[in-house]
């Protein structure tokens, strides 16, 4: 379901583009958004993996640094049918870890010392599996495709709001675009749109890397508990340095979240993700 969740979402987020390209009054600034928007990203999808462990001053650790967490990975990497991934400490107190690299071969996983000293072996064991479940299923592919459409779209928005200001947007009554307001309403809902479509792709990747956790690990309630811990830590040791545009990235979002706030979280409701992964128990107690 959260694959297909994923897939619908990508189709509205293309979709969404090539209303707004069309509104805009032709096929040449939707090619050249989309162009611009992709060659960011993938900047940012190939060298993602360096671009974030040196921003969070991640060090990486072998097997005889930290054999117990190193041996951990490698034994869950087996099960899960990958290679090796890189691994990493980060020196912060903030309890979180993520996973990053544009494919299993060129993969890391990276947790902080924070989360080495709160979770118990089982717990942090289920946070790992997690993490390569993300590296399993490609996510940061599925980050960057999304995160390219939404840009795309927001580039789009701007051209149709300078558009509109100066009278050469192409969106008129006629055409049934609502004229100069239907224009400036369509350059500021379709970049909302694209941004609450790509949250929700975010969410909906996160359950699926909890359930793959869950299955790689053996040990649900394992990581629901890890999970309980990590959200009430996290605000009480908030991560510093952190950013929005990696918050995406970590087990568990290290900015502030509530209120209107968690409309745009990356990350679906806490109380959620604990509640599948306790149901998982009941309907697939083999684990």
């Amino acid at each position: 379901m959260n694959r297909f969740k994923t897939f619908m979402l990508l189709t509205l987020l293309t979709l969404l583009m090539v209303f707004m390209g069309n509104a805009i009054g032709g096929k040449n600034g939707m090619y050249m958004a989309f162009l611009i928007a992709l060659g960011m990203n993938f900047f940012s999808y190939w060298f993602s993996d360096k671009i974030v462990l040196r921003m969070y001053g991640a060090v990486e650790t072998g097997e005889y640094d930290n054999p117990a967490f190193y041996g951990m990975v490698r034994r869950l990497a087996m099960k899960a049918g990958i290679p090796m991934p890189k691994v990493y400490i980060i020196p912060s107190d903030s309890p979180n870890a993520f996973a990053t690299g544009r494919n299993p071969r060129h993969a890391a996983v990276a947790a902080t010392e924070g989360i080495l000293r709160i979770l118990s072996m089982d717990e942090l064991e289920g946070v790992m599996a997690h993490e390569l479940t993300h590296v399993k299923n490609r996510d940061i592919l599925v980050g960057t495709i999304a995160a390219t459409f939404a840009g795309a779209i927001s580039m789009l928005g701007n051209m149709l709001q300078w558009g509109a200001m100066f009278g050469t947007a192409r969106v008129d009554d006629e055409e049934g675009g609502g004229g100069l307001i239907g224009s400036i309403v369509m350059a500021i809902v379709a970049p909302l749109a694209a941004m609450l479509i790509q949250m929700a792709v975010s969410r909906s990747r996160e359950y699926m890397a909890d359930e793959g956790g869950a299955r790689i690990s053996g040990k649900p309630l394992a990581l629901a508990d890890a999970l309980r811990k990590l959200h009430m830590a996290s605000q009480a040791i908030p991560m510093r340095d952190a950013t929005p545009a990696s918050a995406h990235m970590f087990i568990v979002n290290p900015l502030t979240s509530g209120g209107l706030v968690s409309l745009f979280s990356t990350h679906p409701p806490m109380e959620d993700r604990i509640a599948r992964l306790e149901a998982m128990t009941r309907t697939a107690p083999g684990i």
